[in-house]
């Protein structure tokens, strides 16, 4: 395993870190790497959502694809 190092980090940031890890009962350590587990978790994710939406999207081409915040604001508007 690697090891990293982070320089001027902000102590309100700092603060915030040890706040959570308490609260999770955790170390500082275990906390920020379980922060940076789930971000790039939830980024690969999201990368696979837009992969199938586009794979949808290039099967039905001559479906016309609606933009969902129109969509929102149809339902918001009921």
């Amino acid at each position: 395993m690697a090891t990293l190092t982070i320089r001027n980090l902000d102590d309100e940031i700092l603060a915030k870190l040890k706040e959570r890890a308490r609260a999770n009962q955790r170390s500082v350590t275990a906390e920020a790497r379980m922060i940076l587990m789930r971000e790039f978790d939830r980024r690969a994710r999201m990368e696979e959502f837009r992969e199938l939406t586009r794979r949808i999207a290039a099967s039905t081409p001559s479906v016309p694809q609606t933009d969902s915040t129109l969509l929102i604001r149809e339902d918001r508007d009921r």
